[in-house]
């Protein structure tokens, strides 16, 4: 084999492709780098230095998620010194702000705390950073800035992935923190609250305000289905805890959306349990409402229709389809409306 295609990790030759950094032939291959601040679909930054390895006659350890994958590199992911400075770097993190973990909504789906349990971060020698106040006067995001670890995800997220950019880096030094236009809160910024940046946050500076306290990770079901507000079909989980729903994210490894969501289908889920919600079909009768089963229901639309069509002729009838099913469902919604019942009278409620 061709040595200019060869990189060698851990002792361990592999073939690499035009393009890819250290990160993803490791990846490619099985062998795990820690990540913090690496986001698919964004372009690598190296802010947080967790990825970085050691590669033979390079003066400083080297952040594997932005390094190119050179021919005839030799690298090295757990050698003594870049354990040590993962650890190091840990640690900075930990001080930047006040993680308390016991009431905190990421506890046990944090990669800080995963990371800081996995290199046994017990003690931090830095000076914590003062506790900074969280922003709550939005209905669907909290922004905890003591917990923010300035990972620049969430900046990502917005910026490259959804293409919002309603956040960027703001301040400098300690007094660096993530930032609207004008460092304005959510609500008056250009934020459409698509959770995007909610979903890329490692630990708990970002949160779903409507689920919190409702349960945590290890609590839950996670329920894969497809969102129901438009035909995109975008692939989502619902977190179960009690057969009811408390958080929905994006499936992150299955198309069209990979991960990303928007407003309604991140946060629209509270008609679920509604009281009020319609549960049993109605039928009109004596100008009054009364329940029925299915088959009742479905049984007095066909004879209606079937009424109508015989005395005043199929295109006295017109159809209205929705934009909250599917594409499969609108094809089926068009066909009987042109196949079944003979007109071409069928529009769609997002023309009106």
């Amino acid at each position: 084999m061709s040595k200019k295609k060869l990189i060698t990790i851990n002792d361990q030759e592999l073939k690499f492709r035009p393009g890819e950094t250290i990160l993803q032939v490791a990846q490619r291959y099985g062998i795990y780098i820690p990540t913090l601040c690496y986001l698919k679909r964004a372009a690598p930054t190296g802010a947080c230095r967790i990825c970085v390895v050691e590669v033979e006659g390079a003066r400083t350890l080297v952040a594997s998620c932005a390094a190119p994958a050179l021919p005839g590199m030799v690298v090295q992911t757990d050698s003594i010194r870049v354990i040590s400075s993962r650890k190091m770097n840990l640690e900075l993190l930990l001080s930047m702000g006040h993680h308390y973990c016991v009431t905190c909504e990421a506890d046990g789906d944090c990669r800080l705390q995963d990371l800081a349990y996995q290199y046994h971060v017990e003690t931090v020698r830095f000076a914590e950073s003062p506790p900074k106040y969280p922003e709550e006067v939005n209905t669907f995001i909290t922004r905890d800035f003591s917990r923010c670890i300035m990972c620049g995800r969430c900046v990502q997220a917005c910026n490259e992935v959804q293409v919002n950019r309603a956040i960027s880096y703001g301040y400098r030094g300690t007094s660096s923190k993530i930032v609207t236009i004008g460092d304005r809160t959510y609500m008056n910024s250009d934020c459409v609250f698509c959770g995007e940046c909610v979903q890329a946050c490692p630990v708990g500076a970002l949160v779903a305000k409507p689920s919190r306290f409702k349960g945590k990770p290890w609590e839950t079901k996670k329920v894969q289905t497809t969102c129901s507000y438009c035909g995109v079909g975008c692939q989502m989980l619902l977190h179960v805890k009690d057969n009811r729903v408390i958080k929905v994210t994006g499936v992150e490894d299955a198309g069209p959306n990979y991960g990303s969501l928007c407003v309604k289908g991140r946060f629209g889920y509270d008609f679920i349990h509604d009281q009020e919600r319609l549960k049993t079909p109605l039928i009109r009768e004596n100008g009054a409402f009364r329940e029925a089963s299915w088959e009742q229901a479905l049984d007095f639309v066909a004879r209606s229709l079937l009424k109508i069509k015989k005395g005043s002729g199929p295109d006295s009838i017109g159809v209205l389809s929705s934009a909250r099913i599917t594409n499969e469902e609108n094809y089926v919604a068009q066909k009987f409306t042109r196949a079944g019942i003979g007109t071409n009278n069928v529009d769609h409620c997002a023309r009106l």
